[in-house]
């Protein structure tokens, strides 16, 4: 399906939650090292003395980035706390006995507190913290559809559009309470650039044909999109004020979802030949496209990079479709669950995708490493968004679908919304 007929019949994704646990032989407690996709097993830990909507956001957290609960007996990581008006907490080695958090915590929500807690805990094993993330996504009601932003657990979602038009591919600016998007609101598939502290908007990209699917550099400086205006679907590539565009791709292959390395240097994107899709890469500065194979799954599309540089996740569009990684390079593609979309969160581990749930699509997160998923809707009509930061807590009840990306940017806060983002596509 070309990106055209994407917009046109807006399909979204979501995900459920799986466990796994991890017990050694003779009472001892073992934890494996990082060793690829699917292949981790989860750290044990034990909770105790949370209750209602803290314990709630502590499990989620946790499950999400690879931690699956059992007893204290045969846990690595004792938690221990209580939540009555401010959120205390302690997180104790059980096998080396030493105390890793230890910390009271006020000033904001019980589930802000909650998410400062657990990012604490991460930090202590050397990993990067995701609770104060946010995504953007498209929600559609009928043929038409929103962007909204919300906390990377589903809360806190706030509407950033109100056109009531074919709307979709959120891409947040580094950097910048900004975003791209492509939108149909002058009744034209147009790329719009919005200013999310002001409110202010403009057309970014208004060529003949289609403009779609804007993703935006790792430095904020450079925009790569979809353009149609030369008679071929391709990919081009511009400064970020719209000046300097120059076309990557000459091919009668319809391209579809860029997506940036981290390192700004590639641009890796979805190509369709006589219906088989294939990932290649290109190099911002042109040249050849260089294929990325994906070994053992077909009709892969929707790419998106880690920020560790390491991977790469797309949907594998086959009999189902379902999220996949491969390394950067290429190679054998590891299936992680069913699901469409995948956008990377700040720690490299954690996705945020679409999954089917009850005649719907929900969002949901997924922890690579242990392929634990988790749905972020709780009955088919609600919709939690997840991925940074706000202060207003509230959920939609919406009988939508929904797209999801994620972004890192601690350092963005207005009096409103603290963003941080990646790109959502289509």
């Amino acid at each position: 399906m070309n990106k055209t007929s994407q917009l046109s019949h807006m399909l979204f994704a979501v995900a459920a939650m799986v466990c796994a646990s991890a017990f050694s032989q003779e009472g001892s407690i073992s934890i494996d090292k990082y060793s690829g996709p699917g292949k981790e097993r989860p750290i044990l830990v034990s909770m105790s003395g949370f209750t209602g909507e803290a314990a709630q956001v502590l499990e989620l957290d946790l499950y999400v980035q690879g931690f699956a609960f059992t007893n204290s007996e045969a846990a690595q990581y004792l938690i221990t706390g209580s939540n009555n008006g401010n959120l205390q907490g302690r997180v104790t080695d059980h096998v080396n006995k030493n105390v890793k958090v230890a910390k009271a915590y006020s000033g904001a929500s019980i589930r802000r507190q909650a998410h400062a807690f657990v990012d604490d805990f991460v930090l202590t094993l050397g990993r990067k913290p995701i609770g104060q993330t946010k995504i953007a996504f498209k929600g559609q009601n009928g043929s038409n559809g929103e962007i909204f932003i919300a906390d990377f657990d589903g809360f806190s979602a706030q509407q950033v559009t109100k056109d009531n038009t074919i709307i979709a591919a959120p891409s947040f600016v580094p950097g910048h309470l900004a975003l791209y998007y492509t939108s149909y609101k002058l009744n034209h598939p147009d790329i719009f650039y919005q200013n999310l502290s002001t409110g202010t908007r403009k057309i970014f990209a208004r060529y003949g044909g289609s403009n779609m699917s804007p993703a935006v550099s790792p430095d904020g400086g450079k925009v790569a999109m979809i353009l149609s205006k030369d008679g071929w679907t391709d990919l081009y590539v511009c400064d970020a004020d719209g000046t300097g565009l120059r076309r990557l791709t000459r091919s009668p292959q319809d391209e579809s979802s860029p997506c940036w390395s981290p390192d700004g240097q590639w641009i890796c994107f979805a190509s369709k030949e006589k219906e088989r899709r294939s990932l290649s890469k290109i190099s911002v500065s042109g040249g050849a496209p260089q294929r990325i194979p994906t070994n053992l799954v077909g009709n892969p599309t929707e790419p998106d990079w880690s920020p560790d540089g390491k991977w790469i996740a797309f949907t594998s569009q086959s009999r189902d479709f379902a999220i996949c990684v491969i390394p950067a390079s290429g190679g054998d593609a590891t299936v992680l669950a069913a699901g469409e979309d995948p956008s990377w969160a700040p720690n490299s581990r954690t996705l945020v995708c679409a999954r089917r749930q009850g005649g719907h699509y929900v969002l949901s997160l997924l922890d690579v490493p242990t392929k634990q998923v988790k749905g972020l809707g709780q009955k088919p009509d609600s919709f939690f968004f997840s991925c940074s930061q706000k202060r207003t807590t509230f959920r939609f009840n919406l009988s939508q679908n929904c797209w999801p990306a994620i972004y890192p940017l601690r350092e963005m806060l207005t009096g409103q919304v603290r963003i941080l983002l990646h790109h959502l596509r289509r």
